[in-house]
């Protein structure tokens, strides 16, 4: 049986290390590839074609958002799994949105992630259980979340924005100009009708996104 090749994109090293660990004991499954940026991710997506990503969504420079629609773009048969920290029902929804077959907190049990990395690689959609309930009430209410109207780039934003982030730490985080960072904080206060970070913030927390 061929191995399950895994490229591994998260900025945390000691994460890293603790996923790989976790991966290599299985007999199938080999991580052959770490990449600490979404840049870096794509690199050696190129490179490696591994049969799996997993992938952060909140990284320094290029998010895994974009990280995910540009793998995609290059190769619409690659397998992603997310593994994030985010454990709200928005992330997972844009994840899949932008291409990913698969979405997992990082709080998930090591037995979860193995069988994660098995469906996806298989071509199956996979959603951790409990994001998956989260998902299905939001669909069944018919609830329409204000942020879904947000670019993959500006919602990235908002969610520093929200965190309480400047418009220069922003820019640096994403290495964008803070000019660049200035138009898109511009059309999310258009977009979701918000005056201020503060009201930022509270759409942020009624939406689920950030604890009160």
């Amino acid at each position: 049986m061929a191995k399950i090749n895994v490229l591994l994109v998260d900025d945390h090293s000691v994460v890293r290390m603790g996923f790989k660990m976790l991966i290599e004991n299985e007999s199938d499954m080999a991580v052959i590839c770490e990449a600490e940026s979404g840049e870096l991710g794509i690199t050696a997506f190129k490179e490696h074609k591994p049969s799996i990503v997993i992938m952060d969504i909140t990284m320094p420079g290029m998010g895994g958002l974009d990280a995910i629609e540009r793998i995609i773009a290059f190769d619409k048969k690659a397998k992603i799994l997310v593994l994030s920290a985010h454990e709200d029902s928005v992330h997972p929804k844009r994840a899949l949105s932008a291409g990913a077959l698969g979405y997992l907190t990082k709080r998930s049990a090591a037995e979860e992630l193995i069988k994660a990395i098995r469906s996806v690689n298989s071509g199956t959609k996979y959603l951790e259980p409990v994001i998956a309930q989260q998902m299905a009430i939001t669909q069944i209410s018919g609830e329409n979340n204000p942020v879904e109207i947000l670019s993959d780039r500006e919602f990235e934003v908002f969610m520093d924005l929200a965190k309480g982030k400047s418009t220069n730490e922003i820019a640096n985080t994403m290495c964008l100009s803070p000019r660049t960072v200035g138009t898109h904080l511009y059309n999310i206060k258009q977009k979701l009708n918000a005056n201020n970070s503060a009201e930022i913030a509270l759409i942020a927390i009624r939406c689920g996104l950030l604890e009160p």
